[in-house]
């Protein structure tokens, strides 16, 4: 248990000061850093920079030597203290994460953004997706704080996004999200168990990135992760069943062209044990992230037929 003294407080003076020494004990408290921030030195850029009131997109060269008062180095030292002796992620404590460029509100409510997915949508799904212009719908299954949905709408301008999640909790913030970034009339949130709230809507596109962690794995996820809603974690049948649901149905959604986008991250290699006939596409990416497989409405008719 870490506890911050005084005369520690006194002897840190500037901003290079604090943030040296943050790092340093991050460093020494063997901290996870899978939510955002790659190493304690940007953890720790994050979190005094939202204790400061200050950017948190990158160092500010110009306050670095500015001298620190009492009051915002108590305050900062509180949140070092959780991110410490609690394992709360950096995005919890500052309700902040950023995922495609852009600036979300999150709690432990839902899940921070981290998915691969970013990249995808960047590149507008290309070179999958021929015609980008001729998106006009979009489907986001199990969209936690809307984060995905919400980048989608951004690179597809054209396109109405619905945002799918069975958690009334996990709407809220999606909603407030979707507020944030003035697409009310451009994303829409559906509360529903995957497909059952869905009628006859045909979706140019769909991902999803939905609860895929088996049980196994999910009892060696370091501390910081149980902080997050188990719900949309784990998922029963060595994390494949939500998967499988998804797949079932995702043809009578599918428009003629449509493509199907789902993460599944580590379970990737369980996806190609239990349904090896299926042609899975296995995506790369440049900026890091794996496990995220693309079928077309054919593959996916194919897989109904064979495991309905």
């Amino acid at each position: 248990m870490v506890s911050i003294q005084h005369s520690e407080m006194d002897e840190l003076h500037t901003l290079r000061d604090l943030l040296r020494w943050t790092t340093s004990q991050f460093n020494a408290s063997d901290l996870f850093y899978g939510h955002g921030n790659a190493d304690a030195f940007n953890d720790a850029l994050q979190l005094i920079l939202h204790g400061l009131h200050l950017p948190a997109t990158e160092f500010p060269e110009l306050f670095a030597d500015a001298r620190l008062t009492s009051s915002e180095k108590k305050a900062i030292f509180k949140l070092i203290e959780r991110r410490i002796n609690d394992r709360i992620p950096v995005p919890y404590l500052t309700n902040e994460a950023w995922f495609a460029g852009l600036p979300f509100y999150v709690d432990d409510r839902v899940l921070i953004p981290r998915s691969p997915f970013a990249e995808l949508i960047a590149d507008q799904f290309m070179p999958w997706l021929n015609k980008p212009e001729s998106v006009t719908n979009i489907l986001d299954l199990c969209t936690g704080g809307g984060c995905i949905a919400i980048a989608c709408a951004s690179a597809f301008p054209n396109a109405h996004v619905d945002a799918i999640d069975i958690s009334t909790d996990a709407l809220d913030v999606a909603n407030i999200n979707i507020e944030k970034h003035h697409l009310r009339d451009q994303v829409q949130t559906i509360k529903s168990d995957l497909w059952s709230s869905l009628t006859d809507q045909q979706y140019d596109l769909i991902v999803s990135n939905p609860p895929y962690v088996g049980s196994d794995e999910m009892a060696t996820l370091p501390a910081e992760y149980h902080h997050e809603p188990s719900s949309a974690l784990e998922a029963d049948d060595n994390g494949l069943a939500l998967v499988k649901k998804i797949l079932l149905h995702a043809a009578d959604f599918l428009s003629p062209e449509g493509l199907l986008f789902v993460e599944v991250g580590n379970s990737d290699f369980a996806v190609m044990e239990k349904w090896p006939d299926i042609e899975f596409l296995w995506l790369d990416f440049e900026l890091g992230g794996h496990g995220v497989f693309l079928l077309d409405r054919v593959q996916c008719l194919t897989f109904s037929k064979k495991y309905k």
